[in-house]
C-alpha cells in the first residue's frame, strides 16, 4: 500500500541515499517511489520531474557544504578545521559533488567554506592578496588532496607496488626513509601535516614569487618549467 503522507525533505533523503550509492544514473522515479513505497505521481507532486530533482538535490549539496564553521583555538588550528571539514564533506559525497560539478554550480559549493577562509585571514591580520593567496591556496589543497585519494583508490593493482619500489637500497644511505615510504600511507595524517605546513607558511608571511622571479625560474637551465628529466 502506497505511503498517505510523505514530504519533501524525505523525497530528497531518499533520492540522496540511491545517489551515494548508485550515481546520479542510479535514480530513477520508479526506483525513488519503490523506495519510498510510494507511487511515482507522489514523487513528481513534491520535487517535478527528474531534472528537477537532480536540481533539487543539488541545490541541497550546495547547502550542506554551507555549514562548515571553524574550530580550535588560533588562526592554524582554525583554518585548518576548514580544509579538514571541506574535505570530509567532498569525501562524504562523491556523486553528488560530481552532480554539482555538472550543473554548473561548483563555485558556489565551495564559497561558503572560502567565505569562512575570508574571516579567519582576516582575524589573522591578513589582507587584500595575501589573504586571498590563503583561501585559494587552501581550498585548491582540500579538493586536490580528495581528488588524488580517489585516483588512488580506483586505480589498478600497480605492479611493482609501493613496498617493491622502495625496498632496500633503493633510497641510498637513508634505510628509514625506505622503509617509511614502503609503508602505506596515512591519508588523515598526509593531510593534517601538509594543511598545517602550508597554513604556518602562507601566515609567516609573503609566499606568491613575482614575475621576475618566475622567469627566473623558467630561464634557469636553458627552459621553461616542465621540461625536466620527469616531463613528457
Amino acid at each position: 500500500m502506497a505511503r498517505q503522507t510523505l514530504s519533501r525533505e524525505e523525497v530528497l533523503d531518499a533520492a540522496a541515499a540511491l545517489v551515494r550509492a548508485h550515481g546520479p544514473d542510479g535514480l530513477t522515479m520508479r526506483g525513488l517511489a519503490a523506495a519510498l513505497g510510494t507511487a511515482v505521481t507522489s514523487i513528481y507532486w513534491h520535487v517535478g520531474n527528474r531534472e528537477s530533482l537532480l536540481d533539487a538535490l543539488a541545490e541541497r549539496t550546495v547547502a550542506d557544504l554551507g555549514a562548515i564553521r571553524p574550530r580550535g583555538e588560533g588562526p592554524v588550528e582554525r583554518i585548518g578545521s576548514v580544509a579538514h571539514a571541506l574535505r570530509r564533506a567532498l569525501r562524504e559525497r562523491p556523486h553528488l559533488v560530481a552532480m554539482v560539478h555538472e550543473r554548473g554550480l561548483t563555485e558556489r559549493m565551495f564559497l561558503p567554506a572560502q567565505r569562512a577562509l575570508v574571516r579567519e585571514a582576516h582575524a589573522a591580520g591578513l589582507r587584500g592578496e595575501r589573504a586571498a593567496e590563503l583561501v585559494r591556496a587552501v581550498t585548491f589543497q582540500a579538493v586536490g588532496y580528495v581528488l588524488v585519494e580517489r585516483n588512488r583508490e580506483r586505480a589498478p593493482v600497480q605492479s611493482p607496488a609501493e613496498e617493491e619500489l622502495w625496498g632496500a637500497g633503493a633510497a641510498g644511505a637513508d634505510p628509514l626513509l625506505a622503509r617509511a615510504l614502503a609503508a602505506p600511507p596515512d591519508p588523515d595524517r598526509l593531510f593534517a601535516a601538509s594543511v598545517r605546513a602550508l597554513v604556518e607558511g602562507l601566515l609567516a608571511g609573503p609566499s606568491t614569487p613575482s614575475p621576475g622571479d618566475i622567469t627566473d625560474i623558467q630561464d634557469s637551465g636553458g627552459g621553461a618549467v616542465g621540461r625536466g628529466p620527469y616531463s613528457q
